[in-house]
């Protein structure tokens, strides 16, 4: 059976107990789940303090996760990947205390691994002898081979030029290193003594997280404990059914969004569909929430397809599950709503045939896969919000790979890469955050660390003015950061969002789109494409990169008007934006603190706009572009 043959396997699931954690004592469950969180937080801050890689230790771009012995995970503070992979290839009662799984290969992941920097390093607990969970992580490494720095070549064609690829092995045995494994994967590498320190700093933290883990099972007894798991999943269960999917009227919805490019291809609409169907709770099947991607264009020729529709979908399903919390009576019970493999019987996934987005065939090249599963996340947002009326937040696009490399000033090879963040979607209480990442715990690299390791100076680090869409509750704002390079060197982008921006809802403009420009007002002032690989950037130059801002929510027309005025002061709005977004005539000057704002000539402005329209979401002026002409689609109507 060749690869593009091969069916995608399926893990059922089910309970470690008869009645699914019912007879568990709620206090020591309590306990358990306190003790499972503490040790993932344990494992992420070893691997931060003892990383080497600024990927790593200082943007913080990895995840830690506690699975059982029928691999659903347990926690629900962080994504993670699966332990399918390695379970699939290597049977529980053949491991041994001290082993070190290790995989990175997209089409061998189960759907856990979406490009091959991420690494992933996963450790069997033992009890007894016997394997009773597992704990794991992965994250992105800085570089493990193909053909540019960094690993993500932007006009790749084949997954073969985006670096090695590892299918699940035991890199540690019984304790000890598979030197050999580790010396064929550095030796691929541009950055081999980071990558070491990397992966030696996962492996430890894990086999100490197992130990960490072992404990517990030891304390309390392996029955005791495992009911105690199931109670933790079947409650969560339980609470989304009666909290999330109780939101959701029984019936059918169809959304979909885009990515623009794939960086081979001419920029296009490659379209991601999601039709939503809430079953009613007597259907037959149980009640549930299916997604079904018919619709979705076929796989691209360049680097944006995921592989999606392995083991049922089952990490999709807890990738998107975080927007269902958007539901909730309110936003301080919605950051109470864990995502563990509790929501997984409530979700069944459809796929169309292989060859898809989300259903590539071996060897697609998957390195920029975040052009899709970030954007699945918009278009599950924007197919609830036809379901609810709206009530769902605007767009975000919050991952975007943006770096410089060559050589410093000592003439050594440098790769600095970077994931800044974006504005989130204004929601239907309140605006969006300014410069997230949907990464938890990811964060920007600090200017101090930068200037003193990689040749370039940080002139500005700000928030983009006028970035978040216009709405009675505004997006968020992106960052502007502004590098001036002290040598000779290139720069490297991989992002989405240059042309079609994150939409606005009920009445919410869509906010400003991701933009790079180079010696800004400058003799050699010149647009970069959002998918680069090495823009040349001469020393003395500026670059300048304005990140996405978030989508507005409700007609800008209804915003209190003291709210423009608030922000025109805090710099997020430009005068100018305040009269022509929102209808607010301003008086007054920001130089005296007298800014203040005309209520009968504002009444008057925005009296005389025009009555909204039926259309539900707003994608901003570059969607005409790629439509032929179109301002909206039609599933964009109420």
């Amino acid at each position: 059976m060749t690869e593009s043959q091969k069916a995608p396997t399926q893990f059922p699931y089910g309970h470690l107990t008869p009645d699914a954690g019912a007879s568990a004592d709620p206090v020591l469950v309590e306990i358990v789940q306190g003790s499972l969180a503490s040790v993932e937080m344990e494992v992420e801050t070893a691997i931060g303090r003892t990383s080497r890689s600024p990927m790593i230790r200082d943007a913080h771009d990895f995840r830690a996760g506690i699975h059982d012995r029928l691999l659903r995970k347990l926690t629900g503070r962080s994504y993670s990947a699966l332990v399918h992979p390695v379970a699939r290839d290597f049977p529980l009662d053949e491991m041994r205390e001290g082993d070190v799984f290790f995989h990175n290969d997209v089409y061998r992941s189960e759907g856990g691994i979406g490009h091959l920097p991420d690494l992933c390093v996963t450790v069997p607990v033992f009890s007894g002898g016997t394997v009773v969970a597992f704990v794991q992580a992965f994250g992105h490494h800085d570089d493990i081979g193909g053909a540019v720095p960094g690993s993500m070549p932007s006009h790749a064609t084949p997954v073969f030029e985006e670096g090695l690829m590892v299918p699940p092995i035991r890199l540690w045995e019984a304790g000890v290193p598979n030197r050999a494994a580790l010396t064929i994967m550095t030796r691929n590498s541009r950055m081999p003594e980071s990558l070491a320190a990397d992966l030696d700093a996962e492996c430890s933290a894990c086999l100490m997280g197992a130990r960490r883990l072992g404990e517990l099972f030891d304390r309390y007894g392996v029955e005791t404990v495992e009911s105690c798991f199931d109670a933790i999943l079947s409650r969560t269960t339980e609470t989304y059914r009666r909290e999330i999917l109780g939101k959701i009227p029984v019936g059918s919805w169809v959304w979909e969004d885009y990515a623009e490019h794939d960086g081979v291809d001419e920029p296009m609409l490659h379209t991601q569909r999601i039709t939503l169907t809430r079953t009613a709770p007597d259907d037959p099947d149980g009640e549930r929430l299916v997604l079904d991607f018919a619709g979705t264009s076929p796989q691209a020729k360049g680097p944006i397809n995921h592989v999606g529709d392995a083991s049922d979908g089952v990490f999709l399903k807890k990738w998107l599950a975080p927007i269902l919390r958007n539901l909730a009576d309110t936003p301080e019970r919605m950051a109470e709503l864990d995502v563990n493999e509790g929501v997984v019987p409530l979700i069944e996934m459809r796929f169309p045939p292989s060859g898809t987005l989300l259903t590539p065939v071996f060897p697609a090249p998957t390195n920029a896969r975040t052009f899709v599963i970030l954007r699945l996340l918009g278009v599950l947002a924007g197919v609830l919000a036809k379901s609810v009326d709206g009530r769902m937040p605007a767009d975000q696009e919050t991952i975007r790979y943006t770096g410089v490399y060559g050589e410093d000033l000592e003439g050594r090879s440098y790769l600095m890469r970077e994931v800044l963040g974006g504005g989130s979607g204004g929601r239907y209480y309140a605006d969006g955050e300014d410069t997230i990442h949907v990464v938890p715990d990811s964060r920007n690299l600090p200017t101090e660390f930068t200037e003193a390791r990689f040749p370039f100076r940080v002139e500005a680090l700000s928030l983009a003015v006028d970035s978040g869409g216009a709405g009675r509750f505004r997006g968020g704002l992106g960052y502007e950061k502004q590098i001036r390079m002290l040598k000779d060197g290139h720069f490297m982008s991989i992002a989405d969002r240059s042309i079609l921006a994150c939409w606005g809802v009920r009445g919410g403009k869509a906010g400003k789109p991701f933009q790079v420009t180079i010696d800004p007002d400058g003799p050699n002032e010149r647009e970069v494409d959002a998918l680069a690989d090495a823009e040349p950037v001469v020393a003395g130059e500026v670059i300048r990169i304005r990140t996405t801002g978030g989508g507005g929510w409700g007609d800008p027309l209804d915003r209190d008007p003291a709210l423009v005025v608030r922000d025109v002061v805090w710099r997020k709005v430009s005068p100018e934006a305040a009269r022509v977004d929102y209808g607010v005539v301003l008086t007054g000057s920001l130089d005296d603190d007298t800014l203040s704002h005309d209520s009968a000539a504002t009444e008057a402005e925005r009296a005389a706009r025009p009555a909204p329209t039926g259309v539900l979401f707003d994608r901003g002026p570059g969607y005409a572009r790629l439509s032929g002409g179109a301002d909206h689609a039609e599933v964009d109507l109420v």
